[in-house]
């Protein structure tokens, strides 16, 4: 597939032009011009691209670039050592962020829910990122904490009563624990998402609404691995999921 095709394929896919985002979503960094195989993962870290590079990836498809609003634009360091490989290997990295989150079946917040077994009934937040559901069945914030850790292997800090009961859920992937707000005037008994900050505790204890802190990364993986998969199912491209491990 030519990468150009690729790109406006994906573009289309997740409706980028809707979004203003931090980075620039789409192809970031040009290699090859045909792709083959595409490796997915959370972040463009170092050890991503050495990775997808040793697996013969042709194009690297990621929810966390390059180029941050307000990063310093030089080519030095940690950037220039990522960019020498990626351009040395000529190997593509696509990313996208708010797009990935908000698709409504192959976005960061669709598979979530879906992953954890979550029915969902509304959105909410800036672009409606945020998401409302409900569990299969009512359970206590502990048992709750229990079944995302197991589902992403990764231990949540929940904030609450470990006993009180959670029958309505809002989450948002990764940072957005500044949605908590809007997650409470929803009504929801807990709310999850990846990160938490010093305040989530406290609106958390005065409103009464449990809060789930399961990991940026953790809660992040779904979205990615689901647009590669699909990619491979539509156009034939072989594909790879490399999950690089982040304890936040």
């Amino acid at each position: 597939m030519k990468t150009k095709e690729l790109e406006l394929y994906l573009n289309d896919l997740l409706e980028v032009p809707r979004f203003k985002d931090y980075c620039p979503n789409g192809l970031q960094v040009q290699g090859r011009p045909e792709v083959t195989h595409i490796v997915t993962g959370v972040t463009a870290s170092l050890a991503l691209v050495e990775a997808a590079i040793e697996a013969g990836a042709d194009a690297i498809l990621v929810h966390h670039g390059y180029f941050w609003k307000n990063e310093d634009a030089r080519i030095i360091g940690q950037k220039h050592a990522r960019l020498k490989r990626l351009l040395g290997a000529d190997v593509n990295l696509m990313a996208y962020h708010l797009p990935l989150d908000n698709h409504i079946e192959l976005g960061n917040n669709a598979q979530l829910g879906l992953h954890l077994g979550f029915t969902p009934t509304g959105r909410f937040g800036d672009d409606q990122l945020g998401w409302t559901g409900t569990l299969p069945q009512s359970m206590p914030l502990h048992a709750l904490a229990a079944h995302v850790g197991g589902v992403l292997g990764r231990e949540p800090l929940a904030i609450g009563d470990p006993d009180q009961m959670v029958r309505t859920v809002g989450w948002c992937t990764g940072g957005a624990q500044g949605y908590f707000d809007a997650a409470v005037a929803a009504g929801v008994d807990a709310y999850l998402s990846g990160e938490v900050s010093e305040q989530t505790t406290h609106l958390a204890r005065e409103s009464g609404v449990a809060y789930l802190a399961a990991g940026h990364h953790a809660t992040e993986r779904f979205g990615i691995r689901a647009v590669g998969e699909h990619l491979a199912q539509r156009f034939g491209l072989r594909h790879t999921f490399i999950d690089i491990p982040n304890p936040v």
